[in-house]
């Protein structure tokens, strides 16, 4: 089956994530507004626990399942043996949380908040996506979140007018998105054949599957724990709210950067099963350049605009953002990092133990220092914890590659980016002393920036 280039699902699934998150950051001034930091962190907070329940869902089977695919691309046959023996431990496991979570919805205060929250355990049944990725086939998921993610900006502008539209908020998102999982079905039997029931033994896969889910627990500590030890500690929505207002930009820019490993996964994968590790090494190499080359500008950018972006883009009563985007742009080319060495290598050649080890030791620093830093910092102590997790885990992964990977070549490759973003930041910083917190300024200050920082690579020649 011919492939499509690199270049150009890197484009695919840079606007697949970006649309993933495009929904509430289109419409984040206005349901700022409307829903107050209050209402934004009640949904935040919610949302984080739910998670805990959907994380158990997938059990790391989309990993499992994009890995697996990307092995097969070129056997319709075995292809198809893994995509139904995947589905039918994802069906098992998602029924189990299901039945798990509907007792616990109905005990909460805000128990209908969390009933429609059961949208998305349903959302990880319908979920296929993780088949298109293995198969590097990322236009059509591109296609499907258009339709839907326009569908919910558009629901979300007509229904959601006052702070007591909270639960209709909750539910378009939630609704939208199992549409748009369910719609992926359509394209399914262009790829796949019925299922030999026979000839299926999902369980099999259970040892493999469990390592994988051991990483996606400790992931999801450092990426959503954080919000709920803050709404535990803290006991503030507020704090929450502008946590999340902070994560949902700085999540934005890092998808332009991160969005490269979900393309080079299973083009990893594909190289790694025919033994082809020169040209692994090469696509590697590339990866990490890649990601100095958007990463520092990227970075640095936002720490430089978050005081002119943040008063007009939230509004009043939003000004503890500031710092919080400052702190969580550094994550950029940090979480890069990390995504290259663990997601797009260690993971595609069967090294899931590795990749295992470091999580948890990034997710042990960042519980720790959460417990620690929140209760003096509230939510820019979580920040902090985030970033220095990230750094543990983006060095501890280096370093478990050195006999494979030259982190010398690694880090040399950053010098002209920290030199062009150094000079972009330095610049930025004195032009925006002479300006307004306003839309214009903060565009004036966007073009300027990447003007000055493609200049500066344009004069060193960076090929």
């Amino acid at each position: 089956m011919a492939k499509t280039s690199i270049r150009k699902n890197y484009f695919y699934n840079v606007s697949y994530q970006i649309l993933l998150l495009v929904t509430p950051l289109i419409t984040t001034p206005y349901l700022a507004r409307v829903l107050g930091a209050d209402g934004v962190g009640t949904a935040s907070f919610a949302g984080s626990v739910v998670s805990y329940f959907t994380l158990f869902a997938t059990f790391g089977m989309a990993t499992f399942g994009q890995r697996e695919v990307s092995y097969a691309q070129d056997d319709i046959q075995r292809r198809s043996r893994v995509f139904w023996e995947t589905k039918c431990l994802e069906l098992i496991t998602s029924g189990i949380a299901l039945c798990c979570y509907i007792p616990f919805a109905l005990h909460q205060t805000n128990a209908r908040l969390y009933l429609i929250l059961a949208l998305n355990l349903c959302s990880v049944i319908a979920n296929v996506t993780w088949f298109f990725q293995g198969m590097e086939e990322f236009g059509k998921i591109v296609l499907r979140n258009f339709v839907c993610k326009g569908a919910n900006i558009a629901f979300i502008f007509l229904f959601v007018r006052t702070k007591e539209d909270l639960l209709k908020y909750v539910f378009g998102l939630a609704f939208f998105t199992l549409v748009g999982d369910i719609s992926l079905w359509a394209y399914l039997p262009r790829y796949i054949r019925l299922p030999q029931w026979k000839e299926l033994k999902p369980f099999r896969h259970i040892p493999v599957i469990i390592t994988l889910f051991v990483p996606t627990i400790a992931i999801q500590i450092y990426t959503v724990f954080d919000k709920t030890m803050i709404g535990l500690i803290t006991g503030s929505a507020f704090e929450n709210g502008y946590y999340e207002q902070a994560l949902k930009v700085s999540k934005l820019v890092l998808t332009v950067v991160t969005a490269l490993g979900t393309v080079m996964i299973p083009r990893i994968g594909y190289h790694f099963e025919k033994g082809d590790t020169e040209q692994v090494r090469t696509y590697m190499y590339r990866a990490y350049r890649f990601v100095w080359f958007l990463g520092v500008p990227l970075s640095f950018g936002l720490l430089g605009i978050a005081p002119v972006l943040v008063p007009w883009f939230f509004g009043p009563g939003y000004d503890k953002v500031v710092p919080l985007l400052g702190i969580l742009g550094l994550l950029v080319p940090v979480i890069g990092i990390s995504n290259v060495t663990g997601m797009q290598y260690l993971l595609p050649t069967k090294r899931q133990n590795l990749f295992t080890l470091t999580v948890v030791v990034g997710a042990g620093v960042n519980f720790i220092l959460n417990l620690i830093l929140i209760r003096f910092l509230a939510s820019t102590g979580a920040a902090v914890a985030s970033l220095a997790a990230e750094t543990v885990i983006s060095l501890f992964q280096l370093y478990l590659i050195r006999k494979e990977l030259s982190r010398r070549v690694i880090f040399l490759g950053s010098r002209t980016y920290l030199a062009a973003g150094a000079l972009m930041l330095i610049l930025v910083l004195v032009l925006r002393s002479f300006l307004p917190a306003t839309a214009p300024a903060t565009g004036l200050l966007v073009i300027t920036g990447a003007a000055v920082y493609f200049g500066m690579l344009f004069f060193m020649k960076d090929d």
